[in-house]
């Protein structure tokens, strides 16, 4: 073997033996700072599965982009909105005009979102009784089971605006597309004041007076709050309020509220009555009633 072969042998040695050193040394760096979760559990702090879940539904509501160009209206009040001709959702809601296209809605309330809420519940020993967004139902028939799932979508723009619609299908999708298009469907409008007499900021946070709504056996009663009370009421007829850009409000519940259907019903049916209500024009400064958006 010449020199320089020799040399070249002792070089490769000592880049592995390096190499070696290295890795001991990167073992015994992670040895001494372990990950964060261990981190955590050593001083005791716990993950919020509140904050995530809250997270998560944020994430779940979309606002939905709508290209006017590429809409081609089938109705005489699509082709009307399409040109210009109605420019505000209040000239339809206030006359009583039956809306038959969910794409009105998405071109008159550009900030529009959407969310499904939880009125099914999971089956089964150890699963039963988590809320899922799919409620599950099966027919028996001789060929076999035949099941079904049915969803509530809700849609509003936290402004005065706020719609909820039932999609029914034998798959999911379907099932939520069909709910979406109802909610846009079911759009209604909304007064809002602060009717609390321990506030009386004249704003519009809350709602102007009490109103009942019942379905079933289930009946909610909204009630007037004064600022920063927050939404005391069932989480999703709270998701229901905050999509219709109400913040504070008192709630009182009878019946069956475990049904989610019912509850829901119930709490549209209430927030209907707030326009179908008979106010003084009077009462209007008073108590700060706005009908619809504010903006």
């Amino acid at each position: 073997m010449t020199k320089d072969e020799k040399k070249d042998q002792k070089a490769s040695k000592e880049s592995k033996q390096d190499n070696a050193k290295d890795k001991k040394s990167n073992k015994k760096q992670k040895k001494e700072q372990p990950d964060k979760k261990t981190k955590d559990k050593k001083s005791g702090k716990k993950s919020n599965r509140k904050d995530k879940k809250k997270s998560s539904r944020r994430k779940n509501r979309k606002r939905r982009s709508f290209n006017m160009d590429s809409w081609s209206p089938k109705t005489s009040l699509g082709i009307a909105v399409k040109q210009s001709k109605i420019k505000n959702i209040d000239e339809i809601l206030d006359k009583g005009i039956k809306i038959m296209e969910p794409k009105i809605v998405d071109a008159l309330i550009p900030n529009l979102t959407q969310d499904l809420l939880l009125a099914g519940q999971a089956k089964g020993k150890f699963g039963g009784g988590k809320r899922r967004v799919f409620k599950q139902t099966q027919k028996k028939t001789p060929e076999g089971n035949k099941p079904s799932f049915t969803t509530y979508a809700i849609v509003g723009n936290q402004d005065g605006y706020v719609g909820v619609g039932k999609g029914k299908a034998k798959e999911t999708v379907p099932a939520r597309e069909k709910a979406f298009r109802r909610a846009r469907l079911n759009i209604i409008k909304i007064r809002r004041g602060c009717g609390s007499w321990e506030c009386g900021c004249k704003e519009q946070h809350s709602i102007p007076f009490g109103v009942e709504g019942k379905n079933g056996s289930v009946k909610i009663k909204l009630m007037p709050a004064p600022k920063g009370a927050g939404l005391v009421v069932e989480k999703e007829c709270q998701r229901i309020l905050e999509a219709a850009g109400i913040k504070d409000v008192y709630s009182h519940t009878l019946g069956q509220t475990q049904t989610k259907v019912n509850l829901i019903k119930a709490c549209v049916k209430a927030l209907k009555m707030l326009m179908s209500t008979r106010v003084r024009r009077e009462n209007y400064d008073d108590l700060g009633i706005v009908e619809g958006s504010i903006k």
